[in-house]
């Protein structure tokens, strides 16, 4: 009986997945004897309503279709079922049977029974309040999660922070789309705790849309294999360098090709997790002739192709060159890039996919050359265009004041560069970094400290290229996703000097800055300030100038109770809509913050909204500081605006939308 339910099942299965009515038993299966199934034993659904058979009654109807049924396994069959109204007029249980052609409204009728076994009476289900309505009070601080058992008001205790969270990364999810960035992954991160929780975090913002180009190293693995060694073999290092002979080349392949496909594996799961499996495309056709020509037809009506959706591809995506002699030492094998295949690496982004790069690289003769990854990454986010390049440290640090202990989340590139300088660390051409002995007392050279600085050069070497702006960020649980997709971060921002040619005015600047206003204080868009007025206020303007030729300005004025005014915000006409205004607001904003001033608040009359999309809310007279109120203009009646800039991390956050 048991051989008799599971052929059942497979036929079943069988006639589901291919929709073909009936099988040839000497192809497919053989069978010692035909076999009567009762549903009873077959799936024992309770809307059926019918009477399981007992032993006997079994018995008796297996002996029945035996005799009944023919014995040639060349006879086509297949699994139906008996008329159930019959069934249940007779007070019998319908029945499976083989031996018999299948009508298509058996298989219906079976597939509805099966369904109903998980179906809900609807007399056991309920309507019970939340203990919300819409005219009660808006509660802006609890979110009602639905949990099992948990209904009603005492339901929405939870804890707002995913709402809160989630609101606002949404900002962040849609500024990072569709744009692309260069993760640099040091071989160390492979033997991590955490290496599977990072590579699903980067197949995460593959899926939020990022293209994504990963630079894997294996540093770390070519040390382990020459320590481990028998006896160890001597390292040859100039200036941080390694000399690359052709017994440590045949290594780097080795731990290179390791790498590759450690994380080609790790991150081919983590797509796959993440939703970046497959998608349909049109059914694969066939083209056939006729009189009207070509047609394509299905070859399978019933059955999509699927497609895999995000790979992780990997190859010659770049060449390099030798780094030959320096200094009499000849590096061999040592190299640096010399031309990033750009065109290639787009074309594999057009069909949203991953690129994996090694520290390999191919010459034109046909060389491999040694590579140093930190020095790729920079170069391939350069040569890119990239917006981000992301540096992933294996010892987390940080930066912070000394004085005051306040930690720095944010550089600009000419910070990056005077730290590097102070500390003694030069950035070479040819894709490497040294570190100035004779000034190490600047600054603890630990192994920490080494690696931070270091990633810094690299970060500088990607901006001075065109990288828009350089991440370093620790390994730790997340790290990554709250740099990204948070405000406050979780690493070290460096950005390029956005605010390059703003600086303090002049008294010789007063003509410039007189004809730049002249036009705006005509139409009424602007008070009246005559030269005299802005000669003896000169020391709060900022000018933005291009080729000594001033071309946006601006007024600072600092108030009582960290308040602060910004005003005669102006961009030539020639000038507008090139980022320059919203660069001279973010000067003036950061010089805010720098000064101790958190409320910053602006008075206009005709460009209402285009400080509303920069994060101003509206305000009255009374939410001035009482020496600006006193002194409000009630004729000209001009509204009002604040600004809230609590750190540095609120400007880079807004500098995203206007500096893409």
């Amino acid at each position: 009986m048991e051989a008799g339910i599971q052929m059942a099942l497979l036929l079943l299965l069988l006639v589901t997945m291919t929709g073909v009515q009936s099988f040839s038993t000497s192809s497919h299966i053989a069978m010692r004897r035909p076999q009567t199934i009762t549903h009873s034993s077959f799936l024992r659904i309770k809307a059926t309503a019918a009477t399981t058979l007992s032993e006997e009654e079994e018995e008796s109807a297996d002996s029945t279709a035996g005799t009944n049924a023919t014995s040639s396994v060349e006879q086509a069959w297949s699994v139906t079922k008996t008329d159930p109204a019959q069934d249940s007029d007779s007070g019998s249980p319908s029945v499976v049977e083989i031996g018999r052609p299948i009508d298509v409204s058996d298989v219906a009728t079976v597939s509805s029974q099966v369904n109903s076994m998980f179906a809900i009476d609807p007399a056991e289900i309920e309507i019970v309040p939340l203990g919300i309505d819409l005219t009660g009070p808006y509660e802006t601080s609890s979110t009602v999660p639905l949990n099992g058992n948990n209904v009603g008001a005492e339901a929405a205790t939870a804890s707002p922070s995913f709402v809160k969270m989630f609101r606002g990364s949404a900002s962040y999810i849609a500024n990072h789309r569709n744009t692309l960035v260069v993760y640099h992954l040091p071989g160390e991160l492979l033997e991590w705790d955490g290496y599977r929780d990072l590579m699903d975090d980067i197949a995460l913002t593959w899926l939020l849309g990022l293209k994504i180009v990963l630079c894997c190293g294996c540093r770390h693995q070519i040390n382990s294999r020459l320590a481990a060694n028998n006896p160890p073999k001597t390292d040859q290092m100039q200036m941080g360098l390694r000399v690359t002979d052709e017994e440590t080349l045949r290594m780097v392949k080795e731990e290179a090709g390791y790498v590759r496909f450690e994380v080609e594996r790790q991150m081919a799961r983590s797509l796959r997790r993440h939703g970046g499996f497959s998608r349909s495309s049109n059914p694969t056709t066939t083209t056939r002739s006729n009189n009207n020509g070509p047609t394509n037809t299905p070859n399978n009506p019933f059955q999509d192709r699927q497609e895999m959706d995000g790979n992780v591809v990997s190859g010659n995506f770049f060449s390099a060159q030798p780094l030959g002699i320096l200094d009499g030492v000849d590096y061999k094998y040592t190299g640096f890039p010399r031309k990033i295949e750009t065109d290639k690496i787009r074309q594999v982004h057009a069909t949203h996919d991953i690129v994996l790069l090694t520290s390999l690289g191919v010459s034109p003769s046909g060389e491999v050359f040694n590579v140093n990854s930190e020095a790729l990454a920079a170069t391939a986010a350069g040569a890119l265009d990239a917006s981000k390049v992301i540096f992933f440290t294996v010892h987390g640090t940080t930066l912070r004041y000394k004085h005051t202990e306040k930690l720095i989340q944010s550089l600009r590139l000419s910070d990056a560069r005077n730290l590097l300088q102070h500390c003694g660390v030069q950035m070479h051409g040819k894709g490497f970094a040294s570190v100035d002995k004779d000034k190490r007392h600047h600054v603890e050279h630990s192994e920490s400290s080494v690696e931070t600085l270091l990633k810094i050069g690299w970060s500088m070497t990607a901006l001075q290229k065109g990288v828009k702006r350089a991440h370093i960020i620790a390994p730790s649980n997340g790290a990554l996703l709250q740099e990204l997709y948070t405000r406050d971060g979780s690493g070290i921002l460096i950005s390029r000097d956005l605010y390059d040619g703003i600086r303090q005015a002049t008294v010789e600047d007063v003509a410039g800055i007189y004809d730049l206003i002249t036009p705006l204080i005509k139409v009424g868009t602007l008070v009246d300030r005559p030269r005299e007025v802005l000669e003896r206020d000169i020391q709060s303007y900022y000018v933005y100038t291009r080729d000594n030729l001033i071309v946006a300005c601006g007024q600072l004025k600092r108030f009582e109770n960290s308040f602060a005014e910004i005003g005669c915000l102006v961009v030539s006409k020639e000038y507008r809509s090139q980022g320059r205004g919203d660069a001279m607001l973010g000067y003036l904003e950061r010089l805010c913050l720098q000064s101790g001033a958190t409320k910053i608040f602006v008075l206009s009359t005709q460009t209402m909204e285009w400080f509303i999309e920069r994060g101003f809310t509206a305000a009255r007279v009374e939410d001035l500081p009482p020496t600006r109120a006193a002194v409000y203009n009630h004729v000209r009646r001009s509204k009002i605006y604040v600004k809230n800039v609590d750190s540095d991390r609120d400007l880079d956050a807004s500098e995203l939308w206007w500096n893409r």
